[in-house]
């Protein structure tokens, strides 16, 4: 489905980002029934997005078919198919179906609408960069190098980003080395967690307030768009913004104003947005949970970061890079290398560098690297009567505990966080926090 070939015609300016092209195999999307019948578009891109929004690759008629309905995605496997929780399903054989790489010549079944998926025999050209990383983010995989060699004209832009990956990814570091790598780099960053501030405050605390506005409000105070003026905003986990504050932030990033609650005037701002999330917002909206229109606007650019799981080629880089950052003496040991690179670190980069800092605390010993990266070394230490030291098999039977504490607690409250943290009489930003570091936060949206 793709691979990497030198590119040919490069200018020696831009020769250290496009040294590299990827080919992209095409595919074409045709309707055979349905109102639409006779409708293509050929992908000329990883992805073809099908619904009713406007927005969408193909964009259907049909009344069945969801705004956001599915996406199909060219991989080196073949074209994938997902469901982005459209309300009548992607059926594909008579299956309901919510991810499939399909073969070719392959019919879907959405609405009242078919729809066929065939390979096509030319490819695209996208480019990889050289470089194995962009600013504090690291990665030698492709799927890091082609994000790297998008970000050069990004950086040098105002565009606002969307930026998706699941928790611990570094959404973050991405949405810091565009604005480090930009004109804007002198002025403010401002990280905004819509997650982490309670709902009676998240307004006053984006857009300030006036004086009496509310009881309280003894002084004026502005928000944090005003203390970010000239720089850049970052809006971390967007889908947990108030459904009834969207439309506010619309108008600040539509026309770069904003008005604080109580005030009578607004106070224009210049502002770079860039906001990431660790959900499919396409999905938000079809569940009327996420604005359609501000959708848009965010996704001017949409990047994504894609887990630790699929690009464990980063490891052993990410890995160096934490060690040294670290304090460790000469390069990691072998076969604590060996080990990191076998788990699947379902917390992505973040888990990974907690594990490194670990080991290097536990007096770096091969059986206490066991025990910090093999969820079954303490099952394997019992059989075999065997004991870390106290540190370590403390360290590692706290952190089981915690985890799974953790995760009952999020499953009896439904998922619901406030709930979680007045259940276990812990505040809620804490809870979050540690969700985050033990892999749970899907788990808890």
């Amino acid at each position: 489905m793709s691979r990497v070939v030198p590119s040919a015609g490069v200018p020696a300016e831009t020769r250290q980002v496009e040294s590299f092209r990827y080919r992209v195999a095409r595919f074409r999307v045709a309707v055979t029934s349905g109102p639409d019948r006779g409708l293509a578009v050929d992908s000329t891109g990883d992805e073809v997005t099908i619904g009713t929004a406007d927005g969408s690759t193909l964009r259907l008629s049909d009344a069945l078919v969801s705004r956001h309905h599915c996406s199909l995605t060219a991989t080196r496997d073949g074209v994938r198919l997902r469901d982005l929780g459209s309300t009548n399903g992607t059926s594909v054989a008579g299956c309901r179906i919510e991810s499939a790489v399909l073969a070719p010549g392959t019919t879907i079944a959405i609405g009242d609408t078919k729809v066929a998926v065939e390979l096509l025999e030319d490819s695209i050209a996208e480019p990889v960069s050289r470089d194995n990383r962009f600013g504090d983010l690291l990665g030698t995989s492709l799927a890091m190098r082609r994000l790297f060699a998008l970000l050069p004209k990004l950086t040098a832009s105002d565009v606002s980003v969307l930026i998706e990956g699941e928790t611990g990814t570094g959404k973050t570091l991405l949405a810091r080395a565009l604005h480090d790598g930009g004109p804007r780099a002198a002025a403010p960053f401002v990280v905004i967690d819509c997650g982490a501030i309670p709902p009676t405050l998240i307004e006053s605390e984006l857009f300030g307030h006036a004086k009496g506005a509310f009881t309280g409000a003894d002084a004026a105070r502005s928000g944090q768009f005003v203390a970010a003026n000239g720089g850049t905003v970052f809006l971390d986990e967007i889908g947990e913004l108030p459904l009834e504050l969207q439309p506010k932030l619309l108008r600040v990033i539509e026309d770069r104003v904003v008005r604080a609650v109580g005030a009578t005037t607004a106070q224009p701002v210049d502002i770079r947005i860039v906001a990431a999330t660790n959900r499919d917002l396409r999905q938000e909206v079809n569940h009327n949970r996420f604005r359609a229109d501000l959708w848009y606007r965010l996704a001017t650019v949409k990047l994504t970061i894609p887990p630790l799981r699929v690009r464990s080629e980063d490891i052993p880089q990410l890995v160096a890079h934490f060690w040294d950052h670290l304090g460790g003496d000469g390069p990691p040991p072998p076969d604590l290398m060996s080990r990191l690179s076998r788990c699947p670190w379902p917390g992505n980069v973040r888990e990974l560098r907690s594990a490194v800092e670990r080991a290097l605390l536990f007096d770096d010993l091969p059986g206490q690297w066991q025990a910090l990266t093999d969820p079954d070394a303490s099952k394997k230490a019992d059989s075999a009567g065997e004991l870390g030291t106290f540190r370590a098999d403390k360290a590692r039977a706290t952190d089981a505990w915690e985890r799974d504490y953790l995760a009952e607690l999020v499953r009896r409250c439904s998922g619901n966080i406030s709930l979680a943290a007045r259940t276990a009489k812990m505040n809620r930003n804490h809870l979050r926090a540690l969700l985050r570091r033990h892999g749970l936060r899907d788990s808890a949206e």
